[in-house]
């Protein structure tokens, strides 16, 4: 089986975003925690999904899914960063989920064009 990036970055954000929801629970954040937990992980489901997908269509709509769950994931990071809930680094997620972001609207604008 061939190397797939995305769905590897994705998996390993998932297991990063579990181990931050993990720390946020002992420090007993639980709000932002679990909207994280459901966008962070969903990423990486999508993203298998497009890979399964039937047609480029349905393809471009999982990926497109995959980008909008990033985004707010994104927005979960930044909020739980600027609302000091908690006092662990969220930097290197912001880093990472920009990433995936660029990537997946990068392949999506490919598969747009062919």
């Amino acid at each position: 089986m061939k190397d797939n990036l995305i769905a590897n970055k994705t998996l390993d954000f998932s297991l990063m975003v579990i181990r931050l929801f993990i720390q946020l629970k002992k420090e007993n954040e639980f709000i932002v925690s679990k909207q994280l937990l459901r966008s962070g992980t969903s990423i990486g489901a999508n993203v298998e999904e497009a890979i399964a997908a039937q047609s480029k269509k349905d393809f471009i709509n999982k990926l497109s899914i995959a980008n909008k769950e990033a985004r707010e994931t994104k927005y979960w990071l930044r909020l739980l960063d600027k609302s000091e809930l908690t006092k662990i680094q969220i930097n290197e997620y912001l880093i990472e989920i920009e990433h995936i972001i660029n990537i997946i609207t990068k392949i999506i604008k490919t598969a747009q064009t062919k």
